[in-house]
């Protein structure tokens, strides 16, 4: 059983197994802890790395749209500075002025926004715009000329700004709703004379000219976001003019954007605190450090390779050996003390071998010793043990053979005290047996007289019983008679019954034919009430009649079953009255032999009374000499038993000393020495 144990052992539980385990474990463990550090640390500080990058982009790219935005701004102010503009603006103020003067002015205006837009290619427009809707527009757009309507959200925030500068966000349509591509723009109230809105529209090719060489990384995003969240510009032009609707971060941070990690750098535009701001997924910033991952798991493949070619060899120099001395052990504790290492190394294991060796050859020799000892031992034990139990033998039986003899004369003196008792009560019940006799006798006489008189009774029974077989036999005859005529009966009252109904019917048709006779009938009709009366009266004695005859023919098919019932239980009586009578026949014939019976015992019983007189006189001289007998028994039986018990302990000495010998030798014979 514990050789089928060790033969499907878990590996794992062996210490080579475990060795081999362990190193593959520390191996694996060093590299894969070694690489994702690696790849967790090269991961942060490439994060932090384009962190700083991406916040130094965005602020660059926020200051150059912020000179750009500035450049614009400048030109507004070139514009409202010049002489020539401010002199036309006073013109319009002027009340004096005619209408040809106007829109002379009106058309050098015109000429004058027009020549500053064609400067600047990335303006889509430039206008004048009266807070008066009486007075003139002027512009460059020839749609806003056609409506002559501008946007009052526009309006508005210029309005509001109350001579500087408001920044309109992008306008999916243009200002005046109606253009072909967005647009941004920036406006100011004049209060040279008359109130005016100058508005400069800008197209977003001027901010995808900036931006389109700005990179923050692949798959990244740029977006241009005004205060209110508006999109100013993003290279997908759908979204231009929606609201951003993720969070706005203060420098770089990472923010959740479509379920993806983004890193989000963001710059601000001081002139219009328009916001920069560059998303880049933080998947593609860590994705040349994935090498290092792909590097990790390569390296654990090589490190678990190397490691289990270490633990192979660690298994073989020290798993193997142990294994074999395990083995060793196990033949060893089967008791064959004949194993020996063959492990030659000149490490520990090696000397662990060779103390193992050593050891089985000492306890080779113990064993060899320990055989010879209990070998000596055994045979002195059994002669001592031989010895013993013929002594105990012999002083047993001594012993018993004295018991029963003083045992027996006890005995014999008892029994033959007790035989006098009994011979005494022998004949006194003798005596009583004999008058038990007489009384027997005569009783046995008087039941053989009455045996006599009941047998004579029951011949007397059987025949009249006989008799009453026969009438009864007879009686159901003419019940079965009675039957058949009450049957015939039955037939005439039916033949009564269909005349009674046929004279009913010939009654009824002469009363038709008396009605029919009318006067000449009456007297026929007279005879056919009476034929009708007599038919009917007929007709109830017949119903009367069978009823009885039913009635009659019932209580005969009950007697009929009543017989029937009653034959087969008077048959039984006959059959127990003839085996009574047997019965009282083999009682005569008994009580005759019992009577010639109780005549011998009692001339046996007078023989006995005169050998129990004999037997009590012999008795009385047996108990004399058994009395004597069990006195001498008595002392010899007290030497016996004393010698008795000295065999006895003798013997338990012998079995012990035997014993001890036998399982001595039995488990020195487990051990194999050679």
């Amino acid at each position: 059983m514990i050789a089928g144990k060790l033969r499907f052992r878990n590996p794992i539980r062996s210490v080579g197994g475990k060795l081999f385990i362990l190193i593959v474990s520390s191996i694996l463990f060093c590299v894969l802890l070694l690489g994702l550090f690696s790849y967790d640390k090269s991961s942060v500080v490439i994060k932090s790395k384009v962190a700083d990058a991406s916040a130094q982009t965005a602020e660059q790219t926020a200051g150059k749209l912020n000179l750009l935005f500035a450049g614009y701004e400048r030109q507004s102010l070139q514009l409202v500075t010049d002489s020539d503009f401010m002199e036309m603006m006073r013109t319009l103020s002027l009340a004096t002025t005619d209408a040809e003067e106007l829109n002379s002015t009106v058309g050098r205006l015109t000429e004058k926004l027009g020549r500053v837009m064609r400067a600047d290619s990335t303006l889509a427009s430039v206008s004048l715009i009266p807070v008066n809707a009486e007075d003139p527009l002027m512009t460059t757009s020839g749609s806003l000329v056609q409506s002559g309507m501008v946007q009052a959200s526009i309006t508005d925030a210029i309005k509001q700004g109350n001579g500087r500068v408001a920044w309109i966000p992008t306008l999916v349509n243009g200002i005046d709703g109606k253009g072909e591509q967005p647009t941004f723009a920036f406006g100011r109230l004049l209060n040279q004379g008359k109130p005016y809105m100058l508005l400069f529209e800008i197209t977003v090719d001027s901010l995808e000219n900036q931006l389109k060489n700005v990179k923050f990384g692949e798959r990244s995003a740029v977006y241009v976001v005004a205060p209110d969240g508006t999109i100013v510009y993003n290279p997908n032009a759908e979204q231009m003019g929606a609201k951003y609707e993720y969070r706005i971060p203060e420098g770089s941070e990472t923010v959740p954007i479509q379920g993806e990690q983004m890193l989000s750098s963001v710059g601000t535009i001081e002139i219009n605190e328009w916001k920069l701001i560059g998303n880049v997924p933080l998947s593609e910033l860590v994705k040349d450090a994935g090498q290092i991952r792909q590097l990790t798991l390569l390296l654990s493949g090589i490190a678990i390779l190397i490691a289990a070619g270490i633990g192979l060899i660690v298994m073989r120099t020290i798993g193997a050996p142990i294994v074999q001395l395990r083995k060793l052990m196990n033949e060893g504790e089967k008791g064959d003390l004949t194993v020996r290492s063959t492990i030659r190394n000149n490490d520990e294991i090696g000397q662990l071998g060779d103390s193992f060796n050593r050891m089985m050859e000492g306890m080779s020799r113990l064993v060899c010793q320990a055989n010879q000892f209990a070998a000596d031992v055994l045979a002195t034990a059994s002669s001592l043990s031989e010895a013993s139990r013929k002594t105990a033998g012999a002083a047993s039986e001594i012993a018993t053979a004295t018991e029963e003899i003083a045992h027996g004369a006890s005995n014999l003196a008892e029994e033959s005290e007790r035989g006098n008792e009994l011979t005494s009560r022998i004949g006194e019940q003798i005596r009583n047996f004999i008058a038990t006799n007489d009384q027997m006798g005569q009783a046995a006489k008087e039941v053989d007289e009455a045996s006599c008189k009941g047998s004579d009774g029951m011949v007397t029974l059987n025949l009249s019983t006989a008799e009453t077989e026969e009438m009864i036999r007879s009686m159901e005859v003419n019940v079965g008679e009675l039957r058949e005529c009450t049957s015939s009966i039955t037939g005439i009252l039916d033949v009564l019954e269909n005349i009674s109904r046929r004279t009913n019917i010939l009654a009824l048709n002469a009363g038709i034919e008396a009605v029919r006779a009318e006067g000449g009938g009456k007297g026929f009709m007279v005879i056919a009430e009476e034929i009708r009366s007599l038919a009917d009266q007929s007709r109830k004695s017949i119903e009367s009649v069978g009823s009885i005859v039913a009635t009659i023919q019932g209580e005969i098919e009950e007697t009929v079953s009543v017989l029937q019932r009653a034959y087969p239980v008077f048959r039984k009586q006959i059959e127990s009255i003839r085996e009574t009578n047997e019965i009282f026949l083999d009682v005569r014939q008994n009580m005759n032999g019992f009577l010639e019976s109780l005549a011998a015992a009692t001339q046996s019983v007078h023989h006995l009374e005169e050998a129990q007189i004999s037997l009590s006189a012999s008795m009385s001289n047996v108990s004399a000499v058994a009395q004597q007998a069990s006195a001498t028994s008595e002392e010899v039986a007290t030497l016996c038993q004393e010698t008795l018990a000295i065999s006895e302990g003798l013997v338990q000495l012998s079995n012990r000393l035997q014993s001890v010998s036998t399982q001595l030798h039995e488990s020195m014979s487990q051990f194999k020495v050679s």
